[in-house]
């Protein structure tokens, strides 16, 4: 991705435990800009997800929702 000069990610998927945060915690060792879109999320147990998308998350990305990523990219 870097030769592709590609800076930044947009994660989305299932298993916020699983995929989603391993992705990121890879993804934040090599400095990686993340962005996880919190709608488009999720997780079996609802706990969990609110979990890592209030404290384990927001150490390593930007946590938003689909909406408010959209206006970013269409000011």
């Amino acid at each position: 991705m870097r030769a592709k000069n590609i800076d930044t990610l947009v994660l989305a998927g299932l298993f916020t435990r699983g995929v989603v945060l391993s992705t990121a915690e890879a993804a934040a060792d090599l400095n990686y800009r993340l962005i996880v879109l919190s709608d488009c999320v999720a997780d079996p147990d609802a706990e969990v997800n609110r979990v890592l998308l209030d404290k384990v998350l927001p150490t390593e990305a930007d946590v938003v929702d689909s909406a408010q990523y959209t206006r970013t990219l269409n000011p």
